[in-house]
């Protein structure tokens, strides 16, 4: 069942108002058993929200002795929107129509005799007044939900496209500091050894001071393109990530708020190097997003270990309780997840599992921080 909206007590109160101005209408006090089902059925509307499906037993027999069905019809709409079983809807709708079309006489009651096609007119109006608000129930619920998961959606989008940009950032720089590690600094160390070489053998004196100018620049340059080599791989993990960065204390966190029935075990310790803990949470995170989108209902289990001299990390959620709505997606969370693990030298494997459900895994060397 899904939340409802905060506004409930004041349509409970506003509900029992106008039910009870239906009694005073519609039923006469010299009939007392009309008059205490109707009533109990009035206030029994303070309860709608808690327990629908109770409120609409308790709210039927009016329909059966009174002309009052506004408590009914109240209580089938609230039942509509908080329930997803249609089949009982069905049967709640066929129970009002039959309770209405029905004429109370004691000991039992006495159903209309159809014998003309005019005798269908109040079966038809029964038939609609008990189906409308089931549809109106069922399509507050529809809309509340596909609100709540194009808010869920947005997020999630905005999260991958910050995601996979910085990622692609970090691969870049990552590559352009190999670059000028493995070809420009081998080179410049090239050629500051043969200008060395050159300085040695060469008797010309202009020649020794030219190698020897040459070799000094050469040594300067090699150390500016180590700090630079520095810096882009520094850049590469840490400027570019979100602020405040999060890490494995705010695992917990992220589990409990997440809408989830979730399960954490972690055994990691504090101690592992920033990108390693933003890596983990990254995917946990990812994962538990992909729950609420594509699995809705299920349930997940997390496992952080370290173990073997790495960390690994499993999500696995179970089968849905209930189909996923068919909205867009990016599919670029898998994808920055994959690049931010190789740029840490791990992987991530994804797929579905036996029972209907879906597993993400995730393993890094354990780099501790510095």
């Amino acid at each position: 069942m899904m939340p409802y909206p905060l506004a409930g007590p004041v349509a409970d109160v506003v509900f029992v108002a106008v039910s009870l101005v239906d009694v005073g209408v519609h039923v006469y006090g010299h009939d007392r058993w009309a008059l205490a089902c109707s009533l109990l059925a009035a206030f029994a509307l303070g309860l709608r929200r808690r327990l629908p499906l109770t409120v609409f037993l308790l709210t039927l027999p009016t329909v059966l002795v009174t002309d009052a069905v506004f408590a009914t019809l109240a209580a089938l709409y609230t039942l509509a929107t908080l329930s997803h079983r249609r089949v009982l809807l069905a049967g709640c709708a066929l129970a009002v129509m039959a309770c209405d079309i029905t004429w109370w006489s004691w000991p039992f009651p006495e159903l209309p005799e159809l014998r003309e096609p005019a005798d269908l007119v109040p079966v038809t109006y029964s038939l609609a007044q008990a189906v409308a608000p089931v549809l109106l129930g069922q399509l507050v619920q529809a809309r509340r939900e596909l609100s709540l998961r194009l808010a869920e959606v947005s997020e999630a989008r905005e999260h991958e496209r910050r995601l996979l940009a910085q990622s692609v950032l970090a691969k870049e720089r990552a590559e352009l500091a190999r670059e000028m590690h493995d070809v420009v600094s081998h080179q410049v160390s090239l050629i500051a050894v043969r200008a060395g070489a050159l300085q040695v053998s060469s008797r010309d004196p202009e020649t020794k001071e030219a190698a020897a100018v040459i070799r000094r620049l050469g040594v300067q340059t090699l150390d500016e393109l180590r700090h630079m080599v520095g810096v882009l791989r520094a850049a590469g993990s840490r400027p570019t990530e979100l602020t405040p960065q999060p890490s494995l204390a705010d695992l917990r966190r992220l589990v409990d708020t997440s809408g989830i029935e979730a399960e954490l075990r972690t055994d990691l310790p504090d101690t592992l190097s920033p990108p390693v803990q933003r890596a983990v949470y990254r995917t946990v995170q990812e994962a538990l997003t992909n729950v609420r989108k594509h699995a809705p209902g299920a349930a997940a289990a997390i496992h952080v270990r370290h173990e073997n001299g790495g960390v690994r990390v499993g999500i696995t959620n179970t089968a849905p309780t209930r189909p996923a709505l068919a909205l867009p997606g990016a599919h670029h969370g898998l994808l920055g997840l994959r690049q931010r693990a190789e740029l840490l030298g791990g992987t991530v494997l994804a797929g579905p599992t036996a029972d209907g459900g879906y597993e993400l895994r995730l393993e890094l060397p354990a780099q501790e921080a510095t």
